[in-house]
C-alpha cells in the first residue's frame, strides 16, 4: 500500500493511493497515519479494504508529511563509504547516530526555508524507515518485522552550523523545513528488498546524487537492530539511513543551496519530492 496524508498543515487526513493515482480517504478507518495505525494488525486491516469503495479525495489537495506525530527522528551519518570519503571523514566501524528535531519535518513539496545566517545549506536524499511494531533489543533476523514501511527523506543540513564552531550535528540538521518526508509511506510488502532501491537528487535540473541502497555500509536490518539496543523504537518513529555521494559539501568547490533554487529527489517505488528554496526573510 501507498499511504498518504493530505490537507492543510496540522489537520491532515489519512488516505490510500489507488493504482490510478487518486487518493481515497481512510478517516473512517484510522484517525491518522501515525502511532497505532502503523501496527501490523492495523495495516493488514487497511490492506483488506477495497480502495474504490472509499470516498475519493478532491484533486489538488496539499500533501503533508507521510507520517504524523513522529516521536523520534533518528539519523545515520556516513553510511555510504563514498559519502564518508567526500566528506573527508573515516569510514565508521559502527553506525554514527544523531537526531533531527521533529519540528524540522515538513511535507514533500513544501518550501525549504533557509534559516537566518545560513550560508552552507546542503542536500541529502535518504531512505527513511518507519517503525510499525515497537522495537527494543531486537535481534538482526527479526528487525525487518518491526518496519511498517519506507519513505523518501531529504536530510537537509547547514554545514556551518553542523561542522564549524562547536560542531553539533543536531544543530545543523534541525532547522524548520529541514526534514521533508514522503510523499508516501509505502508498506514493506510493496517495497520488497530495501537494499535494492535507487535514489537520486537534482538541484536546478542537475543530478548531483545517483546511488543505490545496495551500497550502504550498514543495511536496514542492522540499523533497526542497532538503534534498538540504545533506545526503544515506537510506532511512527523514523530512521533515516544515510546518503550516497554527491552532496554539496563534497563538490569541488563546494556548492550550497540558495534562495530561488529548486530541489527534486526520489527513490524507486517511493515517489518524488519537489521543493522551492527560499530564505527566512523572503
Amino acid at each position: 500500500m501507498k499511504l498518504i496524508r493530505y490537507g492543510n498543515p496540522g489537520i491532515e487526513k489519512p488516505a490510500i493511493v489507488c493504482g490510478d493515482g487518486t487518493f481515497r480517504d481512510l478517516s473512517y478507518h484510522v484517525r491518522d497515519i501515525a502511532g497505532d495505525a502503523l501496527l501490523p494488525e492495523t495495516l493488514r486491516t487497511l490492506a483488506g479494504l477495497d480502495p474504490l469503495s472509499l470516498p475519493r479525495v478532491a484533486d489538488n489537495q496539499p500533501i503533508g508529511p507521510c507520517v504524523g506525530n513522529v516521536g523520534k527522528f533518528v539519523c545515520v551519518g556516513l553510511n555510504y563509504s563514498d559519502h564518508a570519503k567526500e566528506s573527508g571523514m573515516a569510514i565508521p566501524s559502527e553506525p554514527v547516530l544523531f537526531t533531527k528535531a521533529t519540528s524540522a519535518i515538513c511535507g514533500p513539496h513544501d518550501d525549504i526555508v533557509l534559516p537566518r545566517g545560513s550560508v552552507k545549506a546542503d542536500w541529502e536524499v535518504e531512505l527513511g524507515v518507519v517503525i510499525g511494531k515497537p522495537a527494543k533489543y531486537v535481534e538482526f533476523n527479526e528487525a525487518l518485522s518491526h518496519i511498517a514501511g519506507y519513505c523518501v527523506v531529504n536530510d537537509l543540513s547547514d554545514r556551518a552550523f553542523q561542522l564549524e564552531g562547536t560542531g553539533q550535528w543536531v544543530k545543523g540538521k534541525s532547522a524548520d523545513s529541514f526534514g521533508p518526508i514522503g510523499p508516501w509511506l509505502v508498506t514493506t510488502d510493496e517495497v520488497g528488498d530495501p537494499q535494492e532501491l535507487s535514489l537520486w537528487l537534482e538541484v536546478n535540473g542537475y543530478r548531483h546524487q545517483n546511488g543505490s541502497t545496495a551500497t550502504m555500509i550498514f543495511n536496514v536490518a542492522y540499523l533497526v537492530s542497532y538503534v534498538s539496543q540504545f533506545m526503544s523504537l515506537q510506532s511512527g518513529d523514523i530512521i533515516s539511513t544515510g546518503t550516497p555521494p554527491g552532496v554539496g559539501l563534497g563538490l569541488n568547490p563546494p556548492s550550497y543551496l540558495r534562495s530561488g533554487d529548486h530541489v527534486r529527489l526520489g527513490i524507486s517505488g517511493l515517489g518524488e519530492q519537489h521543493h522551492h528554496v527560499r530564505s527566512y526573510a523572503d
